[in-house]
């Protein structure tokens, strides 16, 4: 299926949630003690026709619209820090934390006068090379690198794809996407510095123009309502890689951003974040390096099972093709998580 077409069949499916009311008559099932929010880019732009990460993406406007959902509908909004202690406590409101991933410069541009606005805490997940000016946003290397292109051909393999209309493009980046994830991440990286070269782009540049600097960082740092996590050195799949490679890419993040930070680290998201990307070893290993939290991007609520599992939270993606009332509605309420996880409250697995 492809990506458009499950994005359809996502919103139809909020919608008819919104349309009978399920998003509040059956709440009180689905929902669990709180959910983590996981976020991305925020800014105000519309993407253009050609915007294959457009889901990575939400406006200023949309966030503000979270945020006065969430306090409609009961939810305190608090820190990842207050988390375990909410989940092993009973008969409260439920809860809400917002996590930002990556460090890009648009959160302290476009998001933080919006979270101010509203008092509401939130957490910012920073990867050191990209503070660091170094580092591969490949997904937005091989996204503006198509964007260029007007032919993708991949050597040794049969993709050879026309890309000049911005629906050929769309076409030419999910078969390449999903071709380069399935396999081994230096493949991927090459594969998609070989397409830069081709477009006349550098790879490993992007970090510095869209992320946010370790001098930026240390000025964000005077805001008592953020709270920096680790996000590795490099945004690996981690599950992909050996144990030594893990364990540096996790422990070292951390002391990057306690030495440059000047402040202790004490959550973890995992890069990508899904199955394929972090299983039972990564999180055996952030309970073994003492990490309060760490975090996934299984979908789902955190139930009180979780404080067994803090290591393997699962987070609700505000995602830019849904930026609407509905979906937000009945992501806030459970239920499409009763399908997603076949009435499973713990993925953890």
């Amino acid at each position: 299926m492809s990506t458009a077409r499950r994005h359809r069949l996502f919103e139809a499916g909020f919608r008819t949630i919104a349309a009978t009311g399920a998003d509040r008559w059956l709440a009180p099932l689905a929902r669990g003690r709180g959910v983590i929010l996981t976020f991305h880019h925020v800014r105000p732009e519309p993407p253009g026709a050609y915007a294959p990460n457009r889901l990575l993406a939400i406006t200023p406007d949309f966030l503000d619209h979270v945020l006065l959902t969430l306090a409609r509908r009961g939810f305190e909004v608090i820190s990842l820090d207050a988390v375990p202690e909410r989940l092993a406590g009973t008969g409260r409101a439920p809860f809400a934390v917002l996590t930002f991933d990556d460090g890009y410069r648009d959160n302290v541009e476009h998001a933080a006068p919006v979270l101010r606005r509203h008092g509401a805490p939130w957490t910012l997940f920073v990867t050191s090379d990209f503070a660091g000016g170094r580092g591969r946003l490949w997904w937005l290397e091989l996204e503006r690198a198509i964007g260029r292109l007007r032919r993708v051909r991949l050597p040794g393999t049969q993709i050879d794809l026309p890309a000049g209309s911005d629906a050929e493009k769309r076409a030419a980046f999910e078969v390449v996407y999903r071709h380069l994830r399935a396999g081994p991440e230096g493949h991927l990286l090459a594969e998609i510095a070989g397409l830069c070269e081709q477009a006349g782009i550098a790879a490993g540049t992007l970090a510095r123009e869209l992320c946010l600097s370790w001098d930026e960082l240390r000025g964000l740092g005077r805001d008592p309502t953020v709270t920096f996590g680790a996000h590795t050195i490099s945004h690996p799949m981690l599950a992909k890689h050996d144990a030594a490679t893990l364990r540096r890419e996790v422990e070292a993040g951390r002391e990057d951003l306690a030495r440059e930070l000047g402040r202790p680290v004490r959550h973890l998201s995992y890069p990508v974040g899904d199955p394929s990307s972090a299983g039972q070893r990564e999180f055996a290993l952030a309970r073994q390096l003492g990490f309060s939290t760490a975090v996934t991007t299984r979908p789902g609520h955190l139930f009180p099972g979780h404080v067994d599992h803090l290591q393997a939270l699962p987070r609700v993606s505000v995602n830019g093709c849904h930026q609407s009332p509905a979906a937000l509605a009945s992501l806030l309420s459970g239920v499409p998580f009763l399908a997603w996880n076949r009435g499973r409250r713990l993925n953890v697995g």
